[in-house]
């Protein structure tokens, strides 16, 4: 049984794991790094685009989302991965699962976007 850490170490150490995780995710995972791309480009103009904090809080959360969905995915994948790399029905669908979570949060970045874009430019 591991040692139980608790308050401020458990906080630094949690904080590691996490930075630990996004480098390999930039590292190895080519859609992590495309949809951060993405995000760089787009959290400055949330600041253009959104009127408002509760559009500004729509417009970074979607970016934000499709980055967690899309660490999920990974992390789902790895895991597959790492039991076996032999095609197995439940193992594919595990990895296509995942990747239609990452599909949806994609959907709702692209429409939360798209409704508040229009609404600044032609409501």
């Amino acid at each position: 049984m591991k040692p139980e850490r608790t308050g401020w170490r458990h906080l630094i150490d949690a904080t590691g794991y996490s930075i630990k995780g996004f480098r390999f995710a930039y590292r190895h995972e080519t859609a992590f790094r495309q949809e951060l791309a993405l995000c760089v480009v787009m959290l400055p103009l949330a600041w253009w685009v959104g009127s408002g904090p509760v559009e500004w809080i729509l417009l970074v959360g979607s970016c934000l989302l499709v980055l967690a969905m899309e660490l999920i995915n990974s992390a789902i994948e790895s895991v597959v991965d790492r039991i076996g790399t032999e095609h197995h029905e439940l193992s594919g669908r595990a990895k296509d699962i995942g990747s239609a979570a990452v599909m949806v949060t994609l959907i709702i970045a692209g429409l939360t976007w798209g409704l508040l874009g229009w609404d600044k430019f032609f409501g």
